[in-house]
């Protein structure tokens, strides 16, 4: 009979396989549709989509897998597979020849040491719990900031400066967005409001010239007060107008094209929104944290300084 060695007597494995990340599967589904040689880049995602793919398009085009919580934009993929790259490909500049693997993160692409935010935090929260440190978990607790860390990790952000800058994108595109869906809102009220003009204006128009030539007088007006007013509210809408009066059928087909307009925008708005909200809460947690650190610190230095006078 066998016996089983103690745990600490077993030896201790110090090498461990490489898992595969969601950006790699990516890369190698893209490797996958690129060898089919799709003409442009909607081929492209039509091929990903069948392949069980979701698709966000938009100012940045974002990919979610099956296994995927959320979208990962293609430009976070890195050299080879970026929008603007894919742009060269098929346009004939360049052919698809990505480099090797292990140089698609940005982490490889700068030799010199590099604050990783995914890292660093990390080691903060396991080296201690000092009074600045118990001070930011009165206001964040600890699931808060892994949620952030969780977040960062999936989207591949590692430092505050690509942070900003895609708090930043993502706050101007929803800006734009919300000043789409409002100006084409507004739009479509004075549409609906000028059909209806028109509309009265034609229904009453034959009560108006009786009337003009009754003389105006006031017996008739309060016989056909009604349609009178209706008559001259229109005239006086159509004289604000900087053009002619439109046709019905114009306007019919104006108010269609900002119909799909408004729909398409709000569709980006929602998911923008969210993304927007995921990232100013993700840069506003680690602001304060980051923050809270520095004074931690420049706090022990007072408090080092301080002793080296007395002694």
């Amino acid at each position: 009979m066998i016996k089983p060695r103690r745990y600490d007597e077993r030896e201790k494995r110090t090498v461990y396989p490489v898992r595969k990340s969601i950006r790699d599967k990516i890369r190698e589904d893209i490797d996958f549709v690129m060898a089919k040689n799709p003409n442009e880049m909607n081929e492209l995602l039509k091929f990903l989509e069948e392949m069980g793919y979701e698709i966000r398009r938009g100012k940045h085009i974002g990919v979610k897998g099956k296994e995927q919580k959320s979208f990962i934009r293609i430009d976070s993929l890195g050299a080879g597979y970026r929008e603007q790259d894919f742009e060269k490909i098929f346009s004939g500049d360049e052919n698809f020849d990505p480099p090797p693997r292990e140089k698609q993160s940005h982490r490889y692409e700068k030799p010199e040491k590099k604050f990783d935010m995914l890292i660093d935090i990390q080691e903060i929260i396991a080296k201690g719990k000092g009074p600045g440190y118990e001070r930011w978990a009165k206001v964040h607790n600890i699931k808060q900031i892994s949620q952030t860390l969780i977040y960062l990790r999936d989207h591949d952000i590692r430092d505050m400066e690509e942070l900003a800058k895609r708090a930043g994108e993502s706050s101007a595109r929803f800006t734009e967005l919300s000043q789409t869906i409002k100006d084409a809102e507004k739009r479509l009220a004075e549409i609906a409001v000028l059909k209806t003009h028109i509309i009265n204006y034609s229904k009453t128009k034959d009560v108006y010239i009786a009337y003009r030539k009754a003389g105006y007088s006031k017996q008739f007006f309060e016989a056909h007060r009604e349609e009178i007013l209706l008559h001259k509210a229109a005239k006086e809408a159509f004289g604000q107008l900087e053009s002619g009066i439109p046709k019905i059928k114009d306007l019919n087909q104006e108010y269609a094209e900002l119909l799909q307009k408004k729909k398409e925008a709000y569709a980006e708005y929602r998911t923008i929104k969210e993304e927007n909200k995921e990232l100013q809460m993700a840069k506003h947690n680690l602001e304060r944290f980051l923050n809270q650190q520095d004074e931690e610190q420049k706090a022990k230095e007072k408090q080092h300084n301080k002793s080296g006078q007395s002694l």
